[in-house]
Order: C-alpha cells, then structure tokens, then sequence
C-alpha cells in the first residue's frame, strides 16, 4: 500500500488540502452556531440514506459539520485538542497522506451508513429510518486520537488538565471503551464503529513505513536542527538541498534534510519527500 500512496502522492499530491484539520474543526465550528442558532436544521443535516436516496444529497457532506457534543466547552476544548494532534499528524506523514487518512474515514462511514441501510432494508423488508443517529464524525475523531498516540506512545498529556498520562495508556483505555460499547450496542452500533475506525485499521496498520516516526527518532531530529544552528553556514552557501524538489535550508526555518539509506549515492530529501520519493540504484526497493 505504501508504494500505492507513493505513486498517488507523485500524481495528486498537488491536490492536497494544507492544515486539513482546520477546515474540519472549523465545520464543527459552523455546526455548533447552528445548534444554537437554528436547532431544527441539525436533522437536514444528519447522514440519513432514506433521505439521501430520495434526493437530499447535501447530507453527504453536511453531516461532518455537526458537532459530537452539544456542550460549548466541550467541543471548544475538543477542538483545540484534535488541532494539535492534526497539525502534528500532518507534519509526520506529509499533507497527502493525512488527506488519504481523514477523506479515507469520511468515505468510509458514507459507505457504511449505506451498507447497514441495505442491511435493514433486507432484513425488515421497509425502507428504515434513523441510520443517521450512528453515524456521526466521533470515531473519526477518535481514528486521529489512535493514530497519534500508535506515532508518539510516549508522549505525556494533561488529562482534565490534571492528570499527567502517556497517550498509550489513553489509547488503551479508549480501546476499552470501543470494546465494552460494542458490546453493549446492537449490530447496527458495531457495523458504524467499524467502518467509521476502518480507515485507521487499513491505512495506518498497512503503512508500517510510519512506524519508523518515534518520539526517540523526533528527539533526535530535533537535536539535529539545534547542532545546524550552532554550526549556520555563511550567507549564500547552503548545507542541504533536496534532490526531489531542490530546497534548501534557506527556503524554511522548519524544513528539515535527511539522506536516503536505500539510494545508492548521497542522496538528501526534505521531509516531503524523505518517505515518498522513488529510490535511486535500486530498482527492486522502488
């Protein structure tokens, strides 16, 4: 799959959405002015197939605005949570791929919502109603929680801005909680879990070239940038340049350069196209 994304990201990577999570946080930000504002409009907005088949397709997208939660402070609290993890998420794997991640999940739950109204238009032999009430963004969210905390396990946050807990052990406490909900909840409940998580389960798990990104291996970039400091190079002369794109550290205080293993050769990248470019000499690892 990795070798997929490469090929896409070489032929639409242009197309790539920056700080994707803003956009996403800022429908949230939408629906929630909605709910105060014009509280009936919320059930035009739900991802309703009865309804979406009968031509309200607007609900394809409008659903992604609705907020999880009902309470200002906590979806402002939310938000500014899942910025950061978004904004750290999309510096790891390169603005394309968090695009394939959060789209992945959306297309996804789209077609879940679809998959269990077939279902229970098989089963019951009438159309059904109220498929909207389990799909919502929440495991959507909860995808780029998983995802940052199987990318930095270590890391220490504040829980209740309180509490000191790595994020493995948050993550594995979620994970209880998916397990003990989808027990709890009917096969309805279970198909909009895992189709809503399925892009976390395809995509991540697939792309083991992510588990190379550590918290040992950010510390270590992040006291290599502090020696390149020490060390500045005069006006005009340049220490790195990426052979994919020709930047230099010049072009970006927060542009990062690593060489290749696997290119025979000195061959250095930016971190756009450390991951993503087609390795030199060797045709077999390409």
């Amino acid at each position: 799959m990795n070798n997929l994304l490469n090929k896409l990201e070489r032929k639409l990577g242009r197309y790539a959405i920056p700080n994707l999570i803003v956009w996403l946080l800022g429908g949230y930000a939408i629906g929630l002015a909605l709910l105060f504002a014009v509280p009936d409009v919320l059930s035009l907005m739900t991802l309703e197939p009865y309804y979406i088949l009968r031509g309200q397709v607007w609900r394809l997208l409008t659903w992604v605005l609705m907020p999880p939660d009902s309470s200002l402070l906590f979806t402002v609290i939310m938000m500014l949570f899942y910025f950061q993890l978004g904004q750290s998420l999309e510096r790891t794997w390169g603005t394309f791929r968090f695009n394939v991640y959060i789209f992945g999940g959306i297309l996804f739950t789209i077609l879940g919502a679809f998959l269990l109204y077939g279902i229970s238009y098989v089963v019951n032999g009438v159309p059904v109603l109220g498929m909207g009430y389990y799909f919502t963004t929440n495991y959507i969210n909860m995808a780029i929680f998983l995802a940052f905390a199987v990318c930095y396990p270590e890391m220490q946050v504040m829980l209740y801005f309180i509490i000191p807990i790595k994020m493995k052990w948050l993550a594995i406490v979620y994970g209880v909680m998916i397990l003990f909900i989808m027990v709890q909840t009917g096969w309805a409940g279970r198909v909009a879990i895992i189709m809503s998580l399925l892009n976390f389960l395809v995509f991540y798990l697939s792309t083991r070239n992510y588990r190379r990104v550590s918290p040992r291996e950010f510390r270590r970039r992040q006291a290599f940038k502090a020696n390149m400091r020490q060390s500045a190079p005069r006006p005009g002369v340049t220490k790195h340049k990426c052979a994919i794109c020709g930047r230099t550290e010049l072009d970006g205080d927060n542009l990062e350069f690593r060489f290749c293993s696997r290119c025979e050769g000195n061959y250095e990248y930016c971190q756009d196209h450390l991951f993503s470019h087609k390795h030199v000499g060797r045709s077999t690892d390409s």
